[in-house]
């Protein structure tokens, strides 16, 4: 096959000078306080706030440290900046987030100094992965591929990053804040579960503008976001968030930190009040200080520019032989690959959801593997989704088989993208001190029940997520089937929710009925799919649409018929 030409690549932001002095310059400040507080200089209370805000938290058994990965997008050297340290300084692997980022999670206090030289060494950084500040913009991880995108999320996630990153005003927020961009007509950055969800779209001259909703997130209250305000011009786009974040700083509370989210705010308020404030704050911004320079839009793209895409024919002979010789690796193209912008191309998940696995976890081994990949199939760049899989977004079609292999050999060829193995799952009390039950080994189980991909085809797209506490990191309130992770007296139980949706038809899931155990809630998955199967109207049927049709009962009764 015709590989990438050595030194072809994808169009990703390089950091310049002053980018690089700003992070060397907070690496030598964090080392400095990590000194004092081995020193004892500082106590843990003194030093919290300062580890936060460079990514550092204190879980169950160790530090973790979460790693950004600006709008999930980044290049094969960096991932293999990401391995080296995960050898070097942890077990061994590393887990993809659902804000595009990575965490470790057995990181030693005195090592971290040493991690973020490295990271910095790759125009890499922890800074803002958490504290009460703009955390990781995220966006669609197809961009700059997808045949339907219409503006490149990219160029502004960019932009906030630059805006966001240690603006005064803002690094001190009543709580964390986020923000997610979608440029294309299917939302797959969840854009409505957010702080702040953008929707870019071109108005009828051509030109970019956003549809700005607001009020979104999930937690202990979940609320799908609402719009503020239908169209915001590009050269608007920066002073209109401003004004949000402005609100939202001024009125947001601080004395209770469970309504503290922009969320609470607008529902206390209301919709047509929060406006009101918006849009009167938006009118003293807007002018030349906070006007969006075209020629700085126009300078951030060229980083992103289309990378050297061969001419070809959207037919591939070698794909349809290999389809046809190989039914395994026909059934991943059917469910793993998605449709390029550019003929003769396509985009690949790869899946880090192996049956009976961890979800988002990935040795570095694999880590190394897909960085050798990305290079030789994807013009050097990779993204990280918001459900925990990687993506390499510029494969010919002519190359498919030969990367499936070669994935496939490494645990990492499942074909089970927006299946029901296709399970988010946050760390849960296996390392989170917050949670008050174990995801991990419930969605291994889950997804070992399910682990025959015929089966998976045959019950189609069914997302699961699982979360082990209410702050819902992961998002199970949106999950077709949702399941949270609660304590009775000291024992870990699972409450089921169906109907969640995280696309442009946001919905929060409904409870079900009584929490479970473990093994209950394995099984009752398996009654829910059953359910689903006996009543939808045909094979194309969602089991999301089957359950709008059918309602709550038929499930119910299915499972707590024995109560």
């Amino acid at each position: 096959m015709n590989h990438i030409a050595p030194g072809a690549r994808a169009g990703i932001y390089h950091y310049d000078e002053i980018d690089r002095q700003f992070v060397a310059e907070r690496v030598e400040q964090f080392r400095k306080q990590v000194e004092r507080r081995l020193s004892g200089e500082l106590t843990e209370e003194e030093f919290k706030p300062i580890r936060l805000m460079n990514g550092l938290y204190l879980q169950l058994h160790a530090y973790m440290l979460r790693i950004a990965v600006p709008y999930g997008v980044m290049s094969a050297t960096q991932l293999r900046k990401l391995s080296a340290i995960g050898r070097k300084y942890d077990r061994g692997y590393g887990h993809f987030t659902t804000r595009q980022n990575l965490q470790y999670n057995w990181i030693k206090l005195e090592d971290t100094p040493a991690i973020l030289h490295e990271l910095a060494e790759v125009d890499m950084h922890a800074l803002q992965t958490s504290g009460n500040c703009v955390r990781n913009v995220t966006t669609d991880p197809f961009v700059g591929a997808a045949r339907d995108e219409v503006v490149d999320g990219r160029v502004y996630a960019e932009i906030l990053r630059q805006w966001t990153t240690m603006h005064p005003e803002f690094t001190y927020l009543p709580r964390k804040f986020k923000i997610a961009i979608s440029g294309a007509e299917s939302d797959r950055a969840a854009v409505r579960i957010h702080d702040v969800g953008l929707l870019a779209r071109r108005n009828e001259k051509g030109e970019p503008g956003f549809s700005f909703y607001v009020g979104g997130g999930l937690g202990r209250s979940p609320f799908v976001g609402k719009l503020v305000r239908e169209w915001v011009a590009q050269e608007d786009f920066v002073a209109y968030l401003e004004a949000i974040l402005r609100v939202y700083n001024q009125y947001g509370r601080r004395d209770n930190i469970y309504k503290a989210r922009i969320k609470i705010l607008v529902h206390e308020l209301g919709l047509e009040k929060f406006t009101q404030e918006v849009e009167e704050e938006f009118a003293r911004l807007r002018g030349p200080k906070y006007r969006l320079d075209p020629e700085v839009v126009e300078a951030i793209r060229q980083h992103f520019a289309p990378p050297p895409l061969e001419e070809l024919p959207d037919h591939s002979d070698a794909l349809e032989r290999a389809k046809a010789a190989d039914p395994a690796f026909a059934n991943w193209v059917a469910v793993n690959v998605a449709e390029h912008k550019a003929p003769g191309y396509a985009i690949a998940t790869v899946s880090l959801k192996p049956a009976g696995g961890i979800p988002g976890d990935a040795t570095c081994d694999q880590m190394d593997l897909v960085a050798d990949l990305a290079e030789r199939y994807s013009f050097g760049e990779l993204r990280v989704t918001h459900v925990q899989n990687l993506v390499l977004a510029h494969v010919k079609k002519d190359d498919l088989y030969d990367l499936w292999k070669q994935l496939d050999a490494a645990e990492l060829g499942s074909a089970n993208a927006g299946l029901i193995g296709d399970i988010i799952a946050c760390p849960g009390l296996d390392y989170c001190a917050l949670a008050n039950a174990r995801s991990i080994p419930l969605a291994q189980a889950i997804s070992a029940r399910f682990a025959d991909p015929v089966r998976q085809r045959t019950i189609g797209e069914l997302g699961i997520k699982i979360s082990g506490c209410i702050n819902a990191c992961g998002h199970h309130h949106v999950g077709a089937i949702g399941i949270l992770g609660v304590d009775k007296k000291g024992t870990e139980y699972y409450q089921i929710t169906v109907g969640g949706d995280p696309t442009l038809t946001t919905a929060i899931g409904d409870i079900l009925g009584p929490a479970v155990t473990e093994t209950e809630a394995v099984d009752a998955i398996e009654a829910i799919v059953d359910v689903y199967l006996a009543n939808r109207s045909d094979e194309g049927e969602r089991f999301i649409d089957t359950l709008r049709r059918v309602g709550h009962a038929p499930f119910k009764e299915r499972i707590y018929a024995a109560d």
